[in-house]
């Protein structure tokens, strides 16, 4: 705990990362499943991109659209979290809450 408050400007950020990203994809992969599906999103996505994988030095993308879009979901989630971590971290305004405030206020 003292790491994640004493640590680096993203410290909790990466700690609930690590911490929860199994369970965060197993949650939203049925979701993002269901919702690319209804819009046909899958259908030419996993041929498509093992055409593009096959050009030398580009980076390798997932054939999986499923799997891409969850995967970038919860990458962008982390940034948003870490953009707020940072804010609290180094603006004493943003510690809107009495756990905030006691927490960082050292």
């Amino acid at each position: 705990a003292i790491n994640i408050v004493k640590g680096q400007n993203n410290a909790a950020t990466g700690y609930l990362q690590n911490a929860t990203t199994p369970e965060l994809k197993s949650k939203l992969l049925p979701v993002i499943s269901t919702a690319l599906d209804n819009v046909n999103a899958t259908k030419y996505w996993s041929d498509l991109i093992r055409a593009y994988n096959k050009i030398p030095l580009v980076k390798k993308l997932n054939p999986n659209l499923t799997e891409y879009v969850t995967d970038r979901a919860i990458n962008g989630l982390f940034i948003m979290i870490a953009k707020e971590e940072l804010k609290i971290r180094k603006d004493p305004m943003a510690r809107t809450s009495e756990l905030l405030k006691k927490v960082f206020g050292n």
